[in-house]
């Protein structure tokens, strides 16, 4: 749903521009850091040490005289460095709603200190080893593998930054960096260049109601983490830092440095070694929580609009997919379901809930699944239940001791405050009293930044109608004055907020309203989103004990394991498409893996092009939905009939991986994969694509080349080295040996997905919703590097019932299938290994055909044997056939050895049982 800041979006973006070329990009020395007195181990494992500071100042306010700083190695992989005020607590992030290791209390002496200075001092790890300066205080942390710094605060004449600096509402750490370093993260925000960050852009983190089309600007997440990839003597190595801090900060990149900038908490630094990019988000996902298992039918295609406006409407809209054959999951309702706006109530009128009922039963019992939005936002109103019960239990934000007032739709509102248990079990009650009402399958909850149409201590107006039901509801209508008498409304220094250095209780909630026990919005503001997603989770996972579906736009550390994200209010514009991909990627990279933007972009009105290819990508995001504003003309697929082909084509194949999706979701849940990957992440040896931001791959293999520019017919496809074959038409090849860039034919209705050697892909046949396309049987699709006489694959399956609560084996309702293919000598052989396989079995699936591409020579395949027996074509109807490669760019030129593909049919192989298959090829080209 589109917001009050949405539409500042061209000063936003001027002022964005000023600043990047402005002094706060410069780095001005605060004072001379602290000095380490002491250090000493604790009974933990770790190292506790105190720093004093050398000289006090008052710029930015006064600095805390004392630091406990506390050092420990984890894991083998993951080093914690956390600094804080030696004599009380401080805010941190939670513990409840992050669990983590918690450091030894403060303002205890901890062991024996050593009597005799040390100048320099390592603590060493498996991977990571931690050293530190005494005076002035800095740390280092390097890789003992190849000796390399990953991180550094030490200041020098030449570093262009300063000493640590640690004030109650300024913390400041700076590190050196190699300029080689590629680096990755930092959001949200919409990068328009690319996913590898850039020197002297503005990188702001506190969560805003901003449109997603203000570039290098807060918007609503905040991930303070960032991956660095490194290319070392031609060997890749990666390693993320992570700075958990929920307050408001600017980071400061200059391409051979690094400036923390924060306005409150406490330096809580976790290293992760890596060394490989898929390790990186394994162990910081380990740390964080792992990506929230997904039910099989939210990784369908959706329909959203904001304007559905009756039941009729969305009725009409899944009819009308069916009718033009395009595939559709899930529909949707922005607030046009609410009663005035008011969350979990129905409108009487609008969407009678007797007929919505005979509507969810129709597209239940197709497979079909249904999800409304939430806003945090509790409308005033002493008719209004869900608001008096708030009121009852004590559920809601205080400002000077009264629920803090503010606007979104409904008017006037309070906001629940979700770090209160009675609020969260009042949260979770409100829900299943909605869910009886209507039996949604899922719930979408926006605005919670948190957004609010007006800013400071507000009243509501006495004699006039607020909101007045004309215009477009986002204008404030309350009586408002400014809040500026705390050093919590007014900080001493301004974070870049909105990209304009906005007070940071703009249109959101009073940075001096208290949440429970005393904590302030000021300190708690980034992770409201964070805090609704966990209390969500927890109240749809009560009902029915299904898997629960929930879509925030707002996130924070560790949000993926509750919920999946969408970008927010993106434009019908090209440049947003192409921006689309490098949020998607970064929030892979943040533990969020399920994500996607809206598709043909929120507003305005998308031409029928750029529709035609945001399907061609948004058919391949890991969540995948069409959403318009409520001022847009509508855009469903089949407005035109041009992009209705291109849904076909694209979504249509879609919905034959969806297997490889459903398995890649596993993945994440089980390692912190992502689904949506850069390239770097299988081909980090490969300097080329650490900065590809136009091309994405799916899992390890399978590789999107999209057009991104009006009026391309053809695209510039960055290939790296091996062999890569065309999902749309597998007779053909691209071969390259070091890696090149290929210009690919992609008219209107094309998109160009390729799939990478030595990989089986597990397919199905496809279908219009889920639950049928689950139903069809399986094919694989085998790679191997293009003419050679001799390779090796691997794929991987994983089924269960998906609407349980946890993926996992061991339940009695999941099988797991690694699957394995070799040729030599002549010989084609593939077989499996099952896990658990009687789900499987008890579901009937069978693989009916696998296609095996990249086999040298051009005969055909002989001898065919299914687990050690022969196969008679005639007595089982098997089909056997062959077909030359062709190549856009590859062996041909290079004068080495036709390939071909073989396909193998009809061979119902039960998927839930071990199995071998083999066969001769006639001409095999082998030595």
């Amino acid at each position: 749903m589109a917001s009050p800041k949405t539409f500042f979006s061209c000063l936003s973006l001027l002022v964005s521009l000023i600043l990047c070329f402005s002094p706060i990009h410069s780095s001005n020395t605060i004072g001379k850091g602290y000095r380490l007195i002491s250090i000493e181990e604790s009974p933990d494992g770790g190292f506790i040490g105190y720093l004093q500071v050398k000289q006090k100042n008052k710029i930015y306010g006064s600095d805390i005289t004392t630091l406990r700083l506390y050092v420990k190695h984890e894991t083998d992989n993951r080093l914690r460095v956390h600094i804080t005020d030696a004599k009380k607590q401080r805010w941190e992030v939670p513990y409840n709603l992050l669990p983590r290791d918690q450091p030894p209390p403060v303002g205890k002496a901890i062991g024996k200190s050593r009597k005799t200075p040390i100048t320099v001092q390592e603590i060493s790890g498996s991977e990571l080893t931690f050293s530190y300066t005494t005076d002035p205080f800095s740390f280092a942390v390097k890789r003992r593998s190849n000796g390399q710094t990953l991180f550094n605060t030490s200041s020098s004449p030449n570093s262009g930054f300063g000493e640590m600096v640690f004030k109650d509402q300024y913390l400041e750490i700076s590190t050196s960096l190699p300029k080689d370093a590629s680096l990755y993260g930092l959001g949200e925000n919409s990068q328009a260049n690319g996913i590898k960050l850039v020197p002297n852009e503005p990188y702001t983190l506190y969560t805003e109601d901003v449109s997603a089309i203000n570039l290098n600007t807060d918007l609503y997440g905040s991930h303070p983490v960032y991956m660095d990839l490194r290319n070392v003597g031609g060997k890749p190595y990666a390693h993320a830092v992570l700075l958990l801090n929920s307050n408001g900060m600017d980071v400061f990149y200059r391409g051979t440095s690094l400036t923390y900038k924060v306005i409150g908490g406490v330096f809580d630094f976790y290293f992760v070694a890596g060394p490989s990019p898929l390790d990186v988000v394994d162990q910081y996902t380990s740390l964080i929580g792992r990506p929230a298992p997904m039910p099989y039918w939210s990784l369908g295609f959706h329909q959203c609009r904001w304007g559905y406006r009756n039941l009729s409407v969305i009725e009409d809209v899944v009819d009308s997919y069916q009718k033009a054959k395009i595939p559709l999951d899930v529909i949707w309702n922005d607030d046009d379901h609410m009663d005035a706006k008011k969350d979990f109530t129905l409108s009487p009128i609008s969407y009678p809930r007797a007929k919505l009922l005979k509507f969810l039963d129709r597209i239940h019992k197709m497979g079909m699944k249904y999800v409304v939005i939430n806003d945090p936002g509790i409308g005033v109103n002493s008719s209004y239940g869900v608001y008096n019960r708030g009121m009852a239990n004590d559920v809601f934000i205080k400002y000077e001791g009264k629920p803090f007032l503010a606007q979104v739709w409904p008017g006037a509102v309070h906001f629940p405050d979700f770090l209160n248990p009675k609020t969260v079990a009042w949260w979770g009650e409100e829900i299943r009293r909605f869910h009886e009402l209507v039996p949604i399958d899922g719930l979408w909850i926006d605005m919670n930044e948190v957004s609010n149409f007006c800013s400071g201590l507000c009243t509501i107006p006495k004699g006039k109608k607020c909101p007045t039901g004309e215009g477009p509801g986002w204008i404030c209508c309350l009586d408002c004055k400014n809040i500026t008498k705390t050093k919590w409304d007014e900080p001493p220094y301004k974070i870049n907020a909105t990209g304009v250095k906005a007070p940071i209780g703009f249109k959101t909630i009073a940075t001096s309203a208290l949440h429970y026990n005393g904590v302030r919005e000021y300190d708690a503001h980034s992770i409201y989103g964070f805090s609704e997603t966990i209390a969500t989770h927890k109240g749809l996972l009560s009902i029915e004990g299904k898997r629960p579906f929930i879509l925030s736009r707002s996130t924070f550390v560790g949000s993926g394991r509750y919920a999946a994200h969408w970008t927010g209010d993106n434009q019908g514009t090209w440049q947003s498409l192409q921006v689309s991909i490098s949020t998607m990627l970064n929030f892979g990279i943040f533990g969020v893996p399920m994500v996607g933007a809206d598709i043909c972009g929120f507003y305005p009105q998308p031409t029928e092009e750029l529709c035609n290819r945001w399907i061609e990508v948004g058919a391949f995001y890991p969540f995948s939905r069409d959403h318009a504003n409520y001022y847009s003309p509508r855009q469903e697929l089949y407005q035109w009939d041009t992009v209705a082909a291109s849904a076909r084509n694209a979504l249509g194949m879609r919905y034959k991986i969806l297997p490889y999706l459903y398995t890649l979701n596993y993945e994440a849940h089980m390692t912190g994969a992502p689904i949506a990957r850069p390239l770097f992440f299988s081909f980090p040896e490969y300097t080329e694509c650490y900065g590809s931001s136009r091309q994405f791959l799916l899992g390890s293999s399978l590789m999107i080349s999209p057009v991104l520019e009006q009026g391309k017919t053809e695209v510039e496809a960055l290939f790296p080295p091996g062999s890569w074959y065309h999902m749309f038409d597998m007779t053909q090849a691209v071969v390259s040996k070091n890696g090149k860039r290929v210009t690919l034919p992609a008219p209107l209705n094309f998109v160009n997905v390729h799939l990478y050697q030595n990989t089986i892909l597990p397919m199905q046949q496809g279908g219009l919703i889920s639950k049928e396309a689950r139903t069809t049987p399986f094919s694989l699709v085998i790679t191997f590097p293009a003419g050679a006489s001799e390779g090796y694959a691997t794929g991987k399956l994983y089924l269960d019932e998906d609407e349980l609560p946890e993926m996992k084996l061991g339940n009695g309702q999941s099988t797991y299938v690694d699957f394995y293919a070799s040729v030599g000598n002549g010989t084609v052989k593939m077989w499996s290994k099952v896990k658990e396989g009687k789900f499987a079995l008890s579901k009937g699936w069978v693989i009916e055909k696998v296609s095996v591409l990249g086999l040298r020579g051009a005969g055909q395949a002989s001898e065919v044997e299914i687990n050690g027996s022969p196969v008679s074509n005639e007595g089982k109807k098997i089909e056997v056939s062959s077909k030359e490669h062709t190549y856009v760019v590859g062996l041909e030129e290079e004068g080495e050895n036709k390939s071909v593909m073989v396909e193998v049919k009809g061979i119902e192989i039960l998927v839930g049982k071990d199995f071998n298959m083999s066969w001769k090829m006639g001409i095999s080209g082998a030595n």
